[in-house]
């Protein structure tokens, strides 16, 4: 073999030019680059950027010669979308997908044909699947959207483009380049504050007052594409035979989860983007007719008979029995076991439930010991919740517990008398307030 120096491949890199260094990408050119590509809009952020600054350590984990991000928008088919066959609107979410993937993947092609480093992390759906059920994406597009002045969010969390609407996939390449000219976010926010999003919502997530109920949209809309599948798959596990799995999943369900399975997973609802009348592009129906687009693009989705999917205890189980009483209520797990208590503590604020809080106001002091020793203060106080770090306050209920017991009593693998007895959880305070604190969180 012959020696490392004499090798082809080396010989032929020391022959090169030395390269010169780096200099700012022409902000119109990558612009044109980009657009050429296949993107319907484009928009540059620098990683310094504050409004990113929380997501700026993922980020170089992932690619640390990151200077500068590029953000970008492809559109969608709205009738798609908005039709109440879910078939046909997953069909175009898919489509649109791979559509993005396939932009950044042919921009990040033309940049390191230029000498640009750069790479894309997979839009529409994450996939760092190793990490659930915490943080499981590299990126949040929503927010670098924004920053690049692509859109705001609207009521509903979904960026709305000022020309598109929210019938728009994003995506996010990470360049090692700075860029002559970066976007800013625009002067006015797109969402016309409708409502309808609120309306069409068929587990409530969407409040009229802005509050956005995560647990209840993740277990229903997203039923066949993360932990929902760990509900169906431990449905099978506990049934006792054929028979009794038939009595606890229907065949449509069976064949849905199979059809996500084998095909690729289909979202249950997203009627907001389908009701959203927002954006130049699609806002006319709505402002030449609203009580006609109310007939012919809401009520359809509302009046769909379909199975809605809620934990029980949950705000949505008695938003869907009130609101949709048509509709059929599928008593689920979440699906979502906190793996760690960095994952615990990260899950309480999407989990909370606010209105079975009414009425709670108390401070909770949790110690944990064992395996992972951390303290932390969640405070319960008219419908809202708040996680910090340490103990702050005076605490009503404090919790001492060793942290695989109290992450095995969440999973409801342990039993709470058990612990107690064996000293594994200690309180001090009221036992009528844990109790209070379960009910805030019924995953």
């Amino acid at each position: 073999m012959a020696k490392f120096d004499d090798h082809p491949t080396v010989r032929w890199w020391r022959e090169q030019p030395i390269a010169p260094n780096p200099v700012k990408l022409n902000a119109d050119s990558l612009r044109s680059l980009c657009l050429e590509a296949g993107a319907d809009d484009v928009g540059f952020v620098e990683l310094d950027r504050p409004a990113i600054a929380d997501q700026r350590s993922d980020i170089l984990a992932t690619f640390a010669p990151t200077k500068a991000l590029i953000s970008i928008v492809c559109r969608m088919n709205w009738e798609n979308v908005r039709t109440p066959a879910r078939s046909v609107a997953n069909l175009e979410f898919h489509a649109n997908y791979d559509e993005v993937n396939e932009v950044a993947r042919a921009i990040v092609k033309l940049l390191n044909q230029t000498g640009v480093r750069a790479l894309y992390p997979s839009a529409g759906f994450p996939m760092e699947m190793d990490r659930f059920p915490d943080k499981i994406w590299v990126v949040s597009h929503k927010p670098v959207a924004v920053a690049a002045g692509l859109g705001h969010m609207g009521l509903h969390r979904n960026v709305i483009h000022p020309k598109f609407g929210n019938f728009i996939s994003l995506g996010t390449i990470l360049i090692d380049a700075e860029v002559t000219e970066y976007n800013q976010p625009i002067d006015y926010n797109p969402c016309i504050d409708c409502k309808l999003c609120v309306v069409a919502c068929p587990v409530g997530a969407i409040a009229p007052d802005g509050y956005f109920n995560f647990s209840a949209c993740y277990t229903h809309n997203y039923r066949e594409l993360m932990s929902g599948f760990t509900d169906w798959a431990e449905t099978i596990a506990d049934s006792k035979n054929a028979k009794d799995y038939r009595q606890k999943v229907t065949a449509s369900e069976s064949a849905s989860m199979w059809q996500s399975l084998s095909f690729k997973a289909n979202y249950k609802a997203a009627y907001c983007i389908a009701a959203c009348p927002a954006g130049e592009d699609v806002i006319a129906p709505f402002l030449s007719d609203r009580k006609g687009f109310i007939r012919e693009v809401v009520k359809p989705l509302q009046d769909k008979l379909e199975p809605i999917y809620v934990v029980p205890g949950s705000d949505a189980e008695t938003y869907v029995a009130r609101r949709f009483p048509h509709k059929t209520i599928r008593r689920v797990s979440s699906g979502i076991r906190p793996q760690s208590i960095p994952g615990f503590l990260f899950g309480l604020p999407l989990l909370f439930q606010r209105d079975q809080s009414k009425g709670l106001n108390a401070v909770y002091h949790f110690t944990f010991f064992g395996a992972e020793s951390s303290q932390a203060t969640v405070t319960i106080c008219d419908r809202t919740v708040q996680v910090e770090r340490g103990h702050t306050g005076i605490a009503d209920l404090a919790i001492v517990a060793d942290s695989k017991t109290w992450l095995g009593f969440v999973a409801k693998e342990k039993n709470l008398i058990w612990a107690l007895l064996q000293r594994k959880i200690r309180i001090k305070g009221s036992i009528k307030l844990l109790q209070a604190f379960g009910k805030c969180f019924p995953a």
